[in-house]
């Protein structure tokens, strides 16, 4: 299968690319590269991955890559941490409703006039901003009240493309909703702002990279965002990608949405005490609470049993496995100067 991914330089599409290589896909992949600034990957040199540098918002050049290919995973956004939800409230919602727009004109296009089969649609678990019912099953994302973030309620926007363009043209498609993706490969993003974090200036992408770099960096105690008891669902990276690349493949995920997650909660003050327990064995853990923003969900529990009863997907690696992963790789990225 010729897959078209958008943002195939992005921190998810790190593990996903490698993971479409793996099984036999050839991928088109398009990035401008504005959120890290030019980065390599393992894959580049592959024979079966076509890169092309160049900006998802521009609905000719996705129309020239997407000419001859089977499905279309819609990755690229601007994308970050809880900070970037209140610094860039306008720009996220404008650039990503660009980005969809061109996405969606090009796919439609191609399915119309060329041989494009479906577009599978990277959503979030922002959708479920406002939810007061947990685990959180798929749909529920219709019945809560709407994302109060300009970056949830955009993600719902995606959505409501899948359900406009389904309607209009029958286009198929897959909604997919990652879950606290976990890995290697996120740095500071070039639009990111000085923020401290106690002594260390915040990594504004999310919170595993984050705590990991401010105790690696010797803050002690240690500062996280509101009370701790935040729960989330760490999702690693490799995990999430075998599930997309299901949804890419399997018939049974035409026209469904699926929440893509471990099924294990974890709070933030229990994340805290694992990455120092990891990186600093035998110190006393101490910590200090700073300040939530205003868009710190306190709960997001999905409910994973439609992919499971679906698709057979289950996401199987440990936080504490993953944890293993990228407290090494942070550690050099400290030293190489990249947090």
């Amino acid at each position: 299968m010729k897959i078209l991914v958008t943002g195939s330089a992005g921190f998810i599409a790190g593990y996903l690319v490698e993971e479409l290589l793996e099984r036999g896909h050839t991928v088109v992949g398009v990035d401008n590269f504005s959120k890290y600034g030019k980065t390599q990957k393992s894959y580049d040199g592959h024979e079966r991955y076509h890169f092309t540098e160049g900006d998802a918002k521009d609905t000719a050049l996705l129309k020239q890559l997407i000419d001859d290919c089977d499905q279309v995973i819609a990755l690229a956004a601007m994308i970050g941490g809880i900070s970037l939800f209140h610094e860039y409230a306008y720009d996220l919602l404008a650039e990503n409703e660009r980005i969809i727009a061109s996405t969606f004109d090009a796919a439609v296009w191609a399915f119309r006039e060329r041989s494009l089969q479906k577009i599978n649609v990277l959503s979030s678990s922002m959708v479920f901003e406002s939810a007061e019912r947990f685990p959180t099953e798929e749909g529920e994302q219709l019945r809560c009240p709407p994302p109060l973030s300009t970056y949830g309620f955009q993600k719902l926007a995606c959505e409501y493309f899948t359900k406009g363009a389904w309607e209009q043209y029958r286009l198929p498609y897959t909604i997919i909703r990652p879950f606290n993706c976990v890995g290697t490969g996120e740095k500071r993003a070039l639009c990111d702002k000085e923020v401290l974090s106690g002594n260390i200036r915040l990594a504004m992408s999310h919170v595993v990279p984050d705590l990991v770099q401010k105790v690696l960096k010797g803050q002690d105690p240690l500062h996280i965002l509101g009370n701790g008891a935040q729960i989330r669902h760490y999702t690693y990276g490799g995990d999430l990608a075998r599930g997309i690349r299901i949804c890419v493949e399997d018939e049974r995920a035409r026209n469904e949405d699926f929440n893509l997650s471990t099924a294990v909660s974890t709070s933030v003050l229990e994340l805290a005490q694992m990455i120092w327990e990891k990186a600093r064995p035998g110190e006393p853990f101490r910590y200090e609470t700073d300040t939530p923003y205003p868009y710190d969900v306190q709960k997001r529990i999905p409910s994973v049993e439609k992919a499971k009863r679906l698709l057979g997907f289950e996401a199987t690696t440990p936080l504490d496995e993953a944890l293993d992963e990228i407290i090494p790789w942070v550690r050099q990225q400290i030293e190489l100067g990249g947090f």
